[in-house]
């Protein structure tokens, strides 16, 4: 494959990706206004099983796919990854309905243990109601799942970008649309527009799947091209295929349902631990704004940071495949670098200004701004369990990621009451990152032994970042103060708007500055700001 073709590939798909995501971070404003608390309660409610049975019912293969056809098309040997694809087309139709048959069973018996049936205002049938509303999709999701990963495979980009972005756009418009209808239109319950919004997975995947098939279509001739040009010198039984998949795949299923297996604990144990605390008239509401609203917050700068840093992890796999330690070292040095420089100032400042920025995507809670202050922090520890599980996966050591993410789930789910029943919503969050806490440290203990990577470094450096983003930190309380004498964030949307632009804009001057200044900025990026620096300052060491 070229290298042009590698970067237009890699554009388009990290292209459909952002976009995708894009469109699922902003449309939960209009939703958020549309079914409140109660309604994002519920949603929650439903998505949370969903996904972690869509990754059961995948276990990976779509990924695994993609990797076992493009090694098959380089050595010309066609016909045994469309043998693969066929029989994975076959298994995921049967793993789909499967799923969505035993989560449709199951949603009376999950729904009991969600509610608290006293206190809480959804009802054990409402749960049961949206929990199979949302069980369709996995009808067709890991189909149209298998079906990317094959052009992926070919490497056609093309295919996969435009189907995540139609499966969005259509899921948001038939959500939204839905929604007003029956609550605005029809007079009708919080409970059948968020029924009719978690069926939007089924008609959004329906969307993404029609794409697919339409490229399918049109491609016929070239893929059956290709199997007449197959050399046919290699056989791989199906048996031997998908164990080789499998035994490659499943530690990443696992990391990929982190935080729905983290969402699923607050959820079986959030309302009955306030309920028991004497707050379960406010539990739901609470869980709203944890495990809904402020969530879709905190990730954004987990998605982006990521991002970045995840790109370096080919070249980690490399060093380690040449056992070229020195570069090792240094890819190391820039992959957590980097991470950290974008992620800790994104979610501190998001910690100073939860107030406005809560409000700017919803209205102002008092219990929103708290726990986006508490909550934001959170996000750096996501990044890192992301960041640090793919450079296992590149020294292959993935099978530690397994035991890392069962400890910490272990650490939450025996915090996870207590700490509710003393702090509340915070006692969520603390029991979340102590989880995570723990799943990074050792995490990082294995990259330590298998890599003998020394932290020493990167740790002077984040150190340095600390004191960078904490001077950003006063910069953004000092404006944000001062624009609040004329403008009153709680007053409305415009006014929540109009303060959080001010404090984000402020800090990312004073941050972009420092770090510039110091060298820490060229350090990391290259010396592209050479005119902004004194010539006498030095790179930070």
């Amino acid at each position: 494959m070229s290298t042009s073709k590698l970067l237009r590939g890699t554009f388009i798909l990290t292209a459909g990706v952002m976009i995708s995501r894009l469109l699922g971070l902003f449309y939960v404003i209009p939703f958020y206004h549309l079914v409140g608390e109660r309604g994002g309660a519920l949603y929650g409610y439903g998505y949370v099983p969903y996904q972690i049975f869509l990754s059961l019912a995948t276990a990976g293969l779509p990924v695994a796919v993609s990797k076992f056809v493009s090694k098959y098309n380089a050595l010309e040997e066609y016909r045994v990854g469309y043998t693969l694809f066929r029989s994975g087309l076959v298994l995921m139709l049967v793993s789909g309905i499967a799923s969505w048959l035993i989560l449709y069973g199951l949603a009376p018996i999950l729904a009991p243990h969600v509610i608290d049936a006293e206190t809480n205002v959804n009802s054990v049938d409402d749960v049961v109601a949206v929990i199979r509303a949302v069980s369709f999709a996995l009808i067709i999701v890991p189909m149209m799942s298998l079906i990317r990963g094959f052009f992926q495979g070919h490497e056609s980009m093309g295919p996969t970008a435009l189907s995540q972005v139609v499966e969005q756009v259509v899921r948001i418009a038939f959500l939204l649309g839905a929604c007003y209808v029956i609550l605005r239109m029809w007079d009708g319950s919080i409970v059948t527009a968020v029924s009719a919004a978690t069926f939007a997975a089924f008609v959004g995947a329906a969307g993404g799947l029609l794409v697919l098939v339409v490229y399918w279509w049109k491609r016929r001739p070239y893929l059956r091209s290709l199997l007449e040009r197959d050399r046919g010198e290699v056989s791989v039984s199906l048996p031997a295929m998908y164990k080789e998949l499998l035994l490659s795949s499943i530690p990443f299923v696992f990391v990929g349902l982190s935080m729905s297996l983290y969402q699923l604990i607050d959820q079986f144990t959030f309302n009955h631990a306030m309920a028991a605390a004497g707050l379960g008239k406010i539990s739901e509401h609470a869980y709203s704004v944890f495990n809904m609203w402020a969530q879709k917050l905190v990730i954004i700068p987990v998605t982006l940071a990521t991002s970045f840093s995840l790109a370096l992890i080919p070249t980690i796999t490399k060093a380690h495949v040449e056992q070229n330690r020195r570069a090792m070292r240094q890819y190391l040095n820039q992959t957590f670098q980097v991470l950290m420089f974008l992620t800790m100032p994104a979610v501190i400042g998001m910690a100073v200004l939860a107030g406005p920025m809560y409000s700017s995507f919803y209205s102002y809670d008092p219990l929103g701004e708290q726990v986006l202050r508490w909550y934001a922090p959170a996000a750096i520890l996501y990044a890192l369990f992301s960041v640090t599980s793919a450079i296992m996966q590149g020294i292959n050591q993935q099978r530690f990621t397994v035991i890392s993410l069962a400890a910490g789930l272990l650490v939450k789910l025996s915090l996870n009451t207590l700490l509710i029943m003393k702090w509340a919503t915070v006692g969520a969050i603390v029991a979340t990152m102590a989880g995570y806490f723990v799943s990074v440290a050792f995490n990082l203990w294995v990259i330590q032994r298998y890599t003998r990577y020394r932290y020493r470094f990167v740790l002077r450096r984040t150190v340095f970042m600390a004191i960078l983003t904490a001077l950003m930190s006063v910069t953004v309380m000092v404006v944000a103060a001062l624009v609040g004498q004329w403008v009153d964030y709680r007053q409305g949307t415009a006014e929540a708007v109009f303060v959080a632009a001010i404090g984000v804009a402020a800090g990312a001057v004073v941050y972009l500055f420092l770090s510039i200044r110091s060298g820490l900025f060229v350090a990391l990026f290259g010396d592209r700001f050479a005119f902004w620096r004194r010539k006498e300052k030095k790179a930070v060491s």
